[in-house]
């Protein structure tokens, strides 16, 4: 038997207990090495209904999407049809955000690495026509600009949706058709859906979400954000073998399945290319062209990750052992599933050694706080920061905007030290303790941002 052989047989035999331990209602999982390919599923695809979950069902991808929309514009790019660094407004003339400046020099290369710097959560609805990405660039007018272009990492949603833009003007067809002809029709992605309407047709996982700190989980209300947002991945479902159809191809230099190019070997070099370092805060050491890069002990590794209404993804690969994982879920505590099996992944067939969950260091001296007290703010949470009369620091967040409209809980934590300007959360949120980072400076002696992932900008000092 096989090392692959190997790894399936475990997953089809551990799968459904690791789901039952960390309350997940339903995941599948596939996993690659060359050309060959195992997948396991388990659990329910919908509590209230009881449909289980199959190797072939349907599960949004979230912000995985992003990766594809990448893909998408760089195919642009070996057309000769779209050059990176060129203003946003040479494709789109009609771009603008609340910062006239910003939007005159904004380039296609830093939407791609997130480090454009205008708030990024824009969730609007702008209805589920064909025009709904073109109606989106007006609901951009008055989006704040939090940083300099290309003076840092923040990560940007709404940056992809631009993107998204571009690729279907430049093109002269919606979004989704994009999509079809050139990425799910050259790779022969039988199960994958742009839309509930394509999702329909399949056996479709629904999201699970929990409405407050240990409350059952209960199927979601909304099987999808809006249209608008589906370059940033608001709805893209596919089956895991699917995914990593479409990875297989970045593995393979850029090939499809029948031997055609698909994205030149340039390009997917290119999207693997650092563009931006990573604050630390437990995520990837750098961002590529779409791909967020680690470097770990045994070789470099790549993925994304997606998060939607109640639905978790995750994408990894080893482009030296040519071994790639996918493991799609639908509600609970993902994380640790996460963890276990694309640590075993890839451990055993890619070479590589992934770091441990953060731990909080005893040897840390007395948190002064003063740097890091105050209030954050984005466009989905505000974000107090305090200290208590013993030197406790404590986190209190309030979901705002869409994150509140779909039920996302509050969230209260002490924060303790982990390194340097970073900070760990003893509690964790949906299973996983994800370190937070204090980043620049005020002028007055305080933090200017509170990094998650996106720079939450201070609005005031305590």
């Amino acid at each position: 038997m096989s090392k692959l052989d190997e790894i399936g047989a475990w997953l089809r035999h551990r799968l459904a207990d690791l789901l039952a331990e960390n309350g997940v209602p339903g995941a599948a999982v596939a996993v690659c090495a060359g050309d060959e390919t195992v997948d396991a599923a388990a659990g329910m695809l919908n509590t209230a209904t009881g449909v289980e979950a199959t190797v072939d069902s349907l599960f949004q991808i979230g912000s995985i999407t992003k990766v594809l929309t990448a893909t998408l514009a760089m195919q642009l790019v070996d057309e000769g049809k779209l050059d990176l660094d060129a203003p946003v407004r040479t494709y789109l003339p009609e771009f603008r955000i609340g910062d006239e400046r910003a939007a005159e020099r904004i380039t296609a290369r830093q939407l791609m690495c997130h480090v454009a710097g205008f708030e990024g959560d824009v969730f609007t609805d702008t209805g589920k026509g064909d025009d709904c990405l073109e109606k989106y660039l007006g609901v951009l007018r008055q989006v704040p600009q939090l940083f300099e272009p290309g003076e840092m990492f923040s990560y940007n949603n709404a940056a992809y949706c631009v993107l998204g833009r571009i690729v279907e003007v430049v093109r002269g067809k919606p979004f989704d058709a994009c999509m079809r002809a050139h990425l799910f029709t050259p790779l022969g992605l039988t199960h994958a859906a742009n839309d509930p309407y394509e999702a329909i047709i399949h056996r479709a996982a629904v999201g699970h979400i929990e409405e407050a700190p240990g409350a059952r989980l209960r199927p979601a209300s909304v099987w999808a954000l809006a249209r608008s947002n589906a370059p940033a991945g608001s709805m893209l479902a596919m089956r895991p073998r699917d995914l990593l159809a479409f990875t297989r191809m970045h593995l393979a230099g850029g090939l499809g399945p029948d031997g055609g190019s698909v994205l030149s070997r340039a390009s997917v070099r290119a999207m693997r290319q650092p563009q931006v370092g990573l604050p630390d805060i437990g995520w990837g050491t750098a961002w590529g062209l779409g791909w967020e890069l680690y470097d770990l002990p045994g070789g470099a590794v790549l993925g994304h990750d997606g998060n939607t209404i109640g639905q978790s993804a995750f994408l990894r690969a080893a482009p030296e052992r040519d071994v790639a994982v996918a493991i799609v879920t639908n509600g609970g505590s993902p994380q640790p599933v996460y963890r276990e099996i694309a640590g075993r992944v890839l451990r055993e067939l890619g070479g590589v050694e992934p770091p441990g969950p953060p731990a909080p260091d005893p040897a840390a001296p007395p948190l002064d706080a003063s740097r890091y007290v105050g209030t954050y703010r984005s466009g989905t949470c505000e974000t107090a920061v305090s200290q208590d009369e013993e030197g406790r620091v404590w986190l209190e967040r309030t979901p705002t905007g869409i994150t509140a409209e779909l039920g996302e809980a509050p969230y209260r934590t002490e924060l303790v030290a982990w390194r340097g300007d970073a900070l760990l959360p003893v509690e964790p949120e949906r299973g996983v303790r994800a370190p937070l980072a204090f980043l620049g400076d005020d002028g007055e002696g305080h933090a200017a941002y509170l990094h998650t992932g996106r720079a939450d900008r201070r609005v005031s000092p305590a």
